[in-house]
């Protein structure tokens, strides 16, 4: 009788917690599909992130190499974005371009996550003289626009799709470092924390173990929404010539290319730029919806 209520007091806990879990899932998961607008968001950005990874699930063209005799070429069934001026298929650029800015993406995201908030996360909990300090670089950060700091990092680092990505991530770190302390300083603040302080729990073991797991998920939710920006942020500095050179087939870098066919080949700019849009605005949803559901 004993082995059976031991096994009830500790199995059911565990079946009721797995259970509850499973029902915010699916409750979840009813949500995302009551809503057509973030399942076609969804959809987008799964198409796009397996042309990322299998480009050649979509196309066996090269997007290097092209026919003098294809040029120009407008959109049809053997070529679905048309050609650009050396007779490379332009569907086939464009699918092999969604790596450079996916990836160029995560790496901003990522850059502007873990230094923003490593700032954030010293200088709410430790406060005082390194609080004012890492402030005031954080203002000077925001003082300054984000396209011309990310211009002076590219200029130090050198052009390249993973040196834009570095610098749309520094001009992120700004928005981290704010996010995350003022979600340090309301974690710091709760009663958990300084009871676990008055317990004699040692200030780093507090700091990983109860501040920096709850301040999270606001940070988690900025990371989303930055997502879609840094892809938008990257393309620009693409189109202008501070990404990856030609012939890389990188969506700023194929937009700025098309330029000056826009009154001839006007596919060149406007198909590419579709795509360009239709994946921020997929991400932006996404991460909108992302947002919801951890602030909940």
């Amino acid at each position: 009788m004993s082995d059976q209520v031991t096994t009830q007091a500790f199995v059911l806990p565990r079946i009721g917690a797995f259970g509850r879990r499973l029902t915010l899932n699916l409750r979840g998961l009813r949500r995302i599909w009551r809503q057509p607008g973030l399942v076609l968001s969804v959809l987008v950005l799964a198409l796009v992130i397996t042309a990322a990874l299998r480009p050649a699930v979509f196309t066996s063209h090269d997007p290097i190499a092209g026919r003098a005799r294809d040029a120009l070429q407008a959109p049809s069934a053997a070529h679905w974005f048309g050609t650009d001026a050396t007779g490379r298929d332009l569907f086939a650029r464009v699918v092999h371009g969604a790596i450079h800015s996916l990836g160029g993406a995560l790496v901003a995201v990522a850059v502007g996550l873990v230094v923003g908030t490593g700032i954030g996360l010293l200088a709410g909990s430790i406060g005082g003289l390194l609080d004012q300090a890492l402030m005031r670089l954080v203002d000077v950060l925001l003082a300054v626009p984000g396209l011309l700091l990310a211009l002076s990092v590219i200029i130090l680092l050198g052009f390249g799709t993973t040196n834009a990505a570095i610098a749309v991530g520094i001009t992120s770190v700004a928005i981290f470092a704010r996010v995350s302390r003022s979600e340090v300083i309301r974690v710091r603040r709760s009663d958990y924390v300084e009871a676990a302080f008055g317990s004699g729990a040692r200030f780093g073991e507090v700091l990983v173990r109860h501040i920096l797991p709850n301040s999270l998920n606001a940070v988690v939710a900025l990371a989303a929404l930055q997502f879609g920006t840094a892809i938008l942020a990257i393309s620009t500095l693409g189109f202008l010539g501070y990404g990856a050179p030609p012939p890389t087939p990188e969506w700023g870098l194929l937009i700025a290319e098309g330029r000056t066919y826009v009154a001839t080949a006007w596919w060149l700019t406007t198909l590419p730029g579709l795509v360009v849009m239709a994946v921020v605005l997929s991400a932006n949803r996404l991460s909108h919806a992302i947002s919801k559901e951890v602030g909940r």
